[in-house]
């Protein structure tokens, strides 16, 4: 990995006496991808901000290429921000949105012209120059955002939930622009979402957070299939997460079954929350089962039907790419490699159990209730 760019060491911060941030340690490399992923609430945002240096911290050290910063000013830090509201000038065009960074610097005007050049040509803006913010689409408009930040050549760039206000078709497209950017840039980008697909998809480290802490560190491959925790396990993607026991190495009791594993090093009989994805439950004839249980919904999702299984009252969730009908009788298998093992948390028990699925959607689906204007995390 790349030298250290930035360290976080032992952050604190609240808010009218509520704490937000509860010892913060995190180190970030240059020309990494950096996406701090978490709910509502969850401090990733204030994070941003004190690496940005719009908040201070009230303990702990922001140390950028090992000097302390926890005194300079946004302006004069090696780091810029694009914002969810795009905060473009209306009355500039977008060469002058793009150039205002280096006006402020003096730059020469023939510098200028070159390096908006190549900051349009790299954010797919080349010909839009004479145009005005406000006749751009929500795509454009980020792409102006960002080009006006690079222009710079900032050491860091910080992006928060810059892609919010997009469609989901944009939003893709959107993502795969920002990865190829950082590539081409070399600049390192730390990235604020509460959205896991986003994550997973762009970034080179994962930051997941919850209640003001860090849950877990790691590339997107082991964030997903090596989840600390269950709350870790229920934020990215769908898990079922079941009461286990471990009676001793590579066996798992739960759902009143003993089953083979890949996991160890546990106390013998030890409680643990057991992870298993909904696309690595097999979908079996009752008699050649491991479990099994009766169908009690079933979700068309285009290329694959999720279905809700109900065994001995506890409900899964299980991807599969064959048609199951309601109320059908199936049964469940599971590969040893397929059950993850994880220590008991204060998340324990509170996932995983797909009981309220249906009653549950109706709330998520309710736009007002997401991530409020202005909220501070």
């Amino acid at each position: 990995m790349n030298n250290k760019l930035i360290e976080l060491k032992s952050i604190e911060k609240s808010f009218d006496g509520t704490k937000v941030l509860c010892g913060i340690d995190l180190d970030i490399h240059d020309k990494e991808f950096v996406t701090l992923l978490g709910p509502s609430g969850c401090g990733k945002t204030t994070t941003l901000r004190i690496i940005g240096g719009f908040e201070t911290p009230d303990v702990g050290e922001v140390l950028f290429d090992g000097k302390c910063i926890n005194d300079v000013p946004p302006y004069k830090r090696a780091v810029n921000t694009v914002f969810q509201k795009y905060a473009l000038f209306p009355h500039l065009n977008v060469y002058d949105n793009v150039a205002f960074g280096l006006r402020l610097q003096k730059v020469n005007e023939d510098e200028i012209r070159e390096r908006v050049r190549e900051m349009l040509k790299m954010t797919g803006l080349k010909g839009f120059e004479m145009r005005k913010p406000t006749t751009l689409s929500g795509g454009q408009q980020q792409r102006v955002a960002i080009a006006r930040a690079l222009i710079n050549r900032p050491r860091v760039l910080l992006l928060d939930e810059p892609l919010g206000a997009l469609d989901l078709k944009l939003r893709k497209d959107m993502q795969n622009e920002l990865k190829r950017i950082q590539h081409a840039t070399g600049i390192t980008f730390i990235y604020v979402t509460h959205d896991q697909e986003e994550a997973l998809s762009m970034s080179d480290t994962v930051v997941v957070m919850a209640d003001g802490q860090i849950q877990q560190i790691g590339t997107p491959t082991d964030i997903y299939n090596e989840p600390v925790n269950a709350f870790v396990a229920d934020f990215i993607g769908e898990s079922n997460i079941l009461d286990g026991v471990m009676p001793a190495d590579n066996k798992a009791r739960f759902a009143g079954h003993t089953f083979d594993c890949v996991d160890g090093g546990f106390a013998k009989n030890e409680p643990v929350d057991i992870v298993i994805r909904p696309e690595d439950v097999d979908v079996v004839p009752v008699e050649k089962g491991m479990l099994s249980g009766e169908v009690t919904s079933v979700t068309f999702k285009g290329d694959y039907y999720e279905i809700i299984v109900d065994v001995a009252g506890f409900k899964w969730m299980i991807e599969t790419s064959d048609y199951v009908a309601p109320a059908e009788k199936i049964g469940l298998y599971i590969e040893p490699d397929a059950i993850h093992v994880m220590k008991k948390s204060e998340y324990s028990g509170r996932f995983g159990d797909y009981s309220t699925f249906s009653e549950e959607m109706d709330h998520l689906s309710d736009p007002t209730v997401d991530n409020e204007e202005g909220e501070e995390e």
